[in-house]
């Protein structure tokens, strides 16, 4: 007897569907498993048949031949044992061929029958409902997460004696038990901790407002850590959108803790300078994502920038230019996307202390000179915004923190956002935030005044600015004029935003 049951295989954050076909037949006993299987898929059958021999069926009596259609696409992970199991069950006449139709099936499965948790479950189902699928079975520990997809119908499954009785109609299975969506924020890190650094801060908010990359330069002990740390705490909440796309990145990685649902706070990632390019980017095989995609709609915190591999941080520009990162193998091409906002700090010399004016640098120029090489130009011209933190003055330490709280400044945050958000509406732009603006966009909706243009003019001819960073200083422009509710770009509002490129006018002011 021939039975089909449904799957989907992942390769990065794209999922197609697989047809599992399990045929019975009369003859010597074997088990044949063809489809492109890899190794993780071969392996299959132990755990298949010790899981059936729970329910005491003896395959091993058979001969089944399971094609995982179509052939010519690779398949690989543990996640097809559940489909393979309960297709086994129909081809042997154990439930009803019909009982699988329309019903996607993901699990592992262990050898005691028990099904177990698997990764990416999310981006499977979302793509199965799309590919036709009205019900779906998945493991019990992914059963929140399998709940966040609309339109299907999910079940969850403890063992495989459970989906043998469901698919009999003797008892029926649970759904997940759902956790209602509540974007939050962590409210251990809050701006009013940090004492004094208002420059630091207003670039905080601007940074945060239109969605701009951030660099902060500055000696040790100035806080730079310590803003980093805060910014996802005046970053709007999570749109249910955002919501999927960032669970369905860490699912992938395998990242989601068990009985999870949603991811409901912004990510913040802050690798050690020792990752490796794979780590930093994403790769491997199968390839997964890396720091820059689960720090997807949150932060990408850099500590030590100069300290990173060149290699590493020369492959960040595509992503961050593009929002997607594509890796391409000879036999495969996965995609993942790539929109966090980045944030790194880097000391103004080997010591951290260059201009000081205590005299306190130990470096010689020499040595100034290569520490400050290891920052890729390139890189640095696509981070919209620098600030120079210096050190805490004595006085703001003494006293109690003075400065707006996390909610206060979050607010005006979002009311920019909110004014972004509508020249979308409006079919002004295409893009949500002012630091995703193409070229064409700022010429509708970033034109400075008069003096404005003057101002940058200047900018650019006393300079030297690229091309780019004439672009970056009008979307910094753009936000700050948002912060300010004002229509008009305005010379003030170009003039700060000059400011904020000091990398622009030499490596650290000050």
């Amino acid at each position: 007897m021939l039975a089909t049951a449904h799957t989907t295989v992942l390769l990065g954050m794209q999922a197609q569907p697989v047809r599992v076909e399990v045929e019975s037949f009369r003859g010597v006993p074997k088990f044949e498993l063809v489809g492109l299987p890899e190794a993780s898929v071969r392996e299959s059958y132990v755990r298949v048949r010790s899981a059936l021999n729970q329910l005491g069926l003896n395959i091993g009596q058979q001969r089944l031949v399971v094609n995982l259609a179509p052939a010519d696409v690779r398949k690989q992970g543990s996640a097809f044992d559940l489909a393979i199991a309960s297709a086994a069950l129909a081809a042997l006449g154990h439930v009803q061929v019909e009982s699988l139709l329309g019903t996607v099936l993901l699990g592992e499965l262990s050898l005691n029958g028990a099904v177990r948790p698997v990764r990416g479950v999310l981006p499977q189902l979302m793509a199965a409902r799309q590919n036709g699928m009205r019900h779906a079975i998945v493991p019990a520990g992914n059963g929140r997460e399998a709940g966040a997809v609309e339109g299907l119908d999910v079940l969850v499954a403890d063992t495989l004696e459970d989906v043998r009785e469901h698919l009999r109609g003797t008892a029926p299975l649970p759904g997940p038990d759902l956790v209602p969506f509540a974007p939050c924020f962590d409210g251990h890190l809050d701006l009013s901790d940090v004492k004094g650094q208002a420059g630091a801060r207003r670039a905080l908010e601007i940074a945060a407002a239109g969605s701009h990359h951030l660099l902060m330069i500055g000696p040790p002990g100035g806080g730079k850590t310590m803003l980093a740390r805060r910014i996802p705490s005046i970053l709007p909440p999570l749109t249910h959108a955002e919501a999927l796309e960032v669970t369905a990145v860490h699912s992938v990685a395998g990242l989601l803790p068990s009985e999870s649902g949603l991811v409901m706070v912004r990510p913040f990632r802050a690798p050690h300078h020792t990752v490796s390019d794979a780590g930093l980017v994403g790769g491997g095989a199968p390839p997964r994502p890396g720091e820059v995609s689960l720090a997807h709609r949150g932060v990408l915190f850099l500590d030590e920038l100069a300290e990173f591999r060149r290699s590493a941080i020369e492959a960040l520009r595509q992503p961050l230019e593009d929002g997607v990162l594509t890796i391409a193998r000879a036999r495969e091409r996965a995609t993942f996307p790539a929109r966090p906002m980045l944030v790194a700090a880097v000391n103004p010399c080997p010591c951290g202390y260059a201009g000081d004016p205590g005299g306190r640098c130990q470096c010689g120029e020499h040595r100034i000179h290569a520490y400050r090489a290891k920052l890729s130009g390139p890189l640095v011209d696509r981070i919209d915004l620098h600030v120079h933190v210096p050190p805490v003055e004595v006085g703001s330490l003494r006293g109690k923190p003075s400065g707006e709280s996390s909610e206060t400044v979050r607010d005006r945050v979002m009311a920019a956002r909110q004014i972004q958000e509508q020249r979308r509406r409006k079919g002004l732009v295409q893009s949500r935030t002012n630091g995703a603006l193409s070229s064409r966009e700022l010429d509708v909706v970033a034109v400075p005044d008069a003096e404005g243009v003057r101002l940058l003019v200047g900018a650019v001819e006393q300079l030297g600015l690229s091309a780019r960073a004439y672009g970056k200083i009008l979307r910094l422009a753009r936000t700050i004029a948002d912060l300010e509710a004002s229509r008009d770009v305005r010379s003030v509002h170009v003039a700060e935003a000059i400011r904020g490129r000091v990398l622009d006018r030499g490596f650290v002011s000050g």
